[in-house]
């Protein structure tokens, strides 16, 4: 049972038991006929009642406020509640103006972030497209860069080993000069010393005919360079006059099969062109050129069952986007040039007089000889290999050692073929003897 049926059953009882109890006292103050404030008794029973009723009227009020709160603050504060309340409601009405007001504004921000939204996307696509057309266009320009400088730096290497060479010629000339004086001092002085002064002499003639050879082939290769150089500056070359599209060893044992492989090697270099003059380019079209009358030689050249190294290379400069490519074919037979142990080139030097640049100068003048004498005999790599560089310092470091005149030589490391590459070691030499290598025989090189 819950405390308000509780409550409510005790009030009722309360009040039979009080009602009750008047009314007999009312009864008895009747009968009794009693008089109080000078009232007549049938009055003071009436007040009697009056007292009776009035007491459990205030008895019913105590108990309700002594055991329901909510009942006393209705009472008492039931103004201050209705006040608060009606500010309360005054608020709320305040809030919810203000809540729609809001939501309002919330809709219109909406409204107003999606348009912004939708403009955000607009704008980010229009700057991929942009990104892409940029970094395509620094590629470009990276490529045109990197080839511009590279053709320069390479323009400027010769130009120094032209000067280098010529200074040497220059040197060795004054030499001869100087030597030819000597031998005709010293002819009565005996046979033997001039038959020394005239192998001296002979083999400084020989240097001077390689270095005059090797002058000449870097003024044609400046002249080149520049030609070179001035066609990247006036636009982007992306393929080089001679610039090999594609190559390949091949032995044709039937021949049947040479056709076959001239045009695998004819589709690499299309590939390769394509990629140099359309960068980017997915589709796989025709874009070299080359007579029907030179791929038939070439193929008759090659289908004797002989190694060959065959080469398609570009006719001319062409310029990125620029169709068709005009191409060129050889076939060199690819036979031994260099047995290891042979001497490429030669050049003597005194160790004990020049400095460590001096040195360092003349073994890139032997080197520079090297490489010009190997095309010359038809190699075909542009670059000479001289194995590892830890061997070539320490070679360095002992002709310091050396105080007397010695021949440095660059002799073949390895079998040489036409297709390359030349690796060459050095050896210091005297009167024949050799005193030290770079190249320890234990170790192969790289």
């Amino acid at each position: 049972m819950s405390s308000g049926l509780i409550l409510i059953l005790a009030i009722l009882v309360l009040g039979g038991v009080i009602a009750t109890i008047g009314d007999r006292i009312g009864t008895r103050v009747g009968k009794a006929r009693l008089s109080l404030f000078n009232l007549r008794p049938r009055r003071t029973a009436t007040l009697i009642t009056i007292l009776t009723g009035t007491v459990v009227a205030a008895s019913t009020l105590g108990i309700l406020l002594g055991f329901s709160g909510p009942l006393r603050t209705g009472i008492f504060e039931l103004e201050s509640i209705q006040r608060r309340l009606r500010k309360t409601r005054g608020e709320l009405d305040t809030a919810r103006g203000q809540l729609d007001a809001v939501n309002n504004q919330k809709r219109q921000i909406e409204t107003e972030l999606n348009q912004a939204r939708s403009q955000r996307q607009t704008a980010e696509k229009q700057l991929q497209e942009t990104n892409q057309s940029l970094q395509s266009a620094i590629v470009e320009r990276n490529k045109a860069t990197s080839s511009r400088l590279q053709t320069q730096a390479e323009l400027e290497r010769n130009q120094r080993q032209l000067a280098t060479v010529s200074d040497q010629v220059l040197r060795f000339r004054a030499d001869i000069e100087q030597l030819k004086a000597e031998r005709l001092r010293v002819i009565a002085e005996g046979e033997e010393e001039i038959k020394a002064k005239n192998a001296v002499i002979r083999e400084r003639e020989e240097q001077l005919k390689s270095l005059e050879a090797q002058q000449d082939y870097l003024v044609q290769e400046i002249a080149r360079l520049e030609r070179e150089a001035e066609g990247l500056r006036r636009g982007n070359v992306a393929v080089q006059r001679g610039q090999v599209l594609a190559s390949a060893v091949v032995r044709i044992v039937d021949p049947a099969m040479a056709q076959v492989a001239v045009d695998q090697l004819l589709r690499e270099a299309n590939r390769n062109a394509i990629q140099l003059a359309r960068p980017g380019t997915q589709e796989q079209q025709q874009i070299i050129q080359i007579t029907k009358a030179e791929v038939e030689q070439l193929v008759r050249q090659i289908d004797n069952g002989r190694d060959y190294l065959v080469r398609i290379s570009s006719a001319a400069n062409y310029l990125i986007g620029e169709a068709p490519i005009q191409v060129f074919a050889e076939a060199i037979l690819n036979q031994v040039v260099f047995q290891p142990g042979d001497v490429v080139a030669a050049t003597s030097l005194n160790p004990a007089t020049m400095s460590d640049a001096q040195i360092q100068q003349r073994i890139n003048l032997l080197l520079a000889a090297a490489g010009f004498r190997a095309q010359r005999l038809g190699i075909v790599a542009d670059t000479v290999q001289i194995g590892r560089v830890q061997n070539l310092i320490a070679f360095i470091e002992k002709i310091r050692e050396y105080n007397q005149m010695i021949e440095l030589r660059a002799v073949a490391a390895e079998k040489t073929f036409t297709s390359g590459p030349l690796k060459v070691e050095f050896v210091a030499a005297d009167n024949g003897k050799v005193l030290l290598r770079s190249q320890d025989r234990s170790q192969p090189q790289n």
